[in-house]
């Protein structure tokens, strides 16, 4: 756990309370989710585009337990605190929602956003009732590069694979 929790991660209550507040003066509200694993570029510049299209970005970062339950029991590999606070150091995040369910559902039921920004790449439509019947619009986004989680696990594996290079190995 990370001693001093950053003022722009919240809870799924005090975020309602707060983007409430924040609509009520007329603030455009946008949502993205993700697992988030090991940040990279690609998510960096999907967070700025997301950004782009309101006032205030709301980050919903899928929690330990959840990306267990839909990656792999061997992931993440970066804890949900450390996720959280590396989302909520960049300037384009207003806010980071841990959620514990699979889908992000719930916790855009409590935020009504009025865009939800997802990657058109394996977009699966789960989001879109829940966005929509609350007048809200899915925004689809480019895959940015060829960043993922999965190709950096995959180079660390390759260059570090099953022996631990020493400093003579370097060499």
């Amino acid at each position: 756990m990370i001693a001093n929790k950053h003022p722009k991660i919240k809870t799924k209550d005090e975020i309602e309370k707060i983007i409430s507040d924040l609509k009520k003066k007329g603030k455009v509200i946008v949502t993205t989710n993700g697992s988030f694993d090991i940040l990279h570029s690609g998510h960096v510049a999907s967070l700025d585009i997301a950004k782009s299209k309101g006032d205030i970005l709301v980050v919903g970062l899928n929690s330990d337990k959840s990306i267990k339950k839909y990656k792999s029991k061997d992931r993440p590999i970066v804890p949900q605190e450390h996720r959280a606070r590396m989302l909520a150091g960049l300037e384009a995040v207003d806010f980071v929602v841990i959620f514990d369910e699979t889908d992000p559902r719930a916790l855009l039921e409590a935020i009504k956003p009025h865009f939800h920004v997802k990657a058109k790449t394996g977009y699966t439509g789960i989001e879109q009732e829940t966005v929509e019947k609350h007048g809200g619009k899915i925004v689809l986004i480019e895959h940015i590069g060829n960043h993922s989680t999965s190709n950096i696990i995959n180079k660390i594996l390759e260059v570090y694979g099953s022996k631990k290079k020493t400093k003579e190995d370097k060499k």
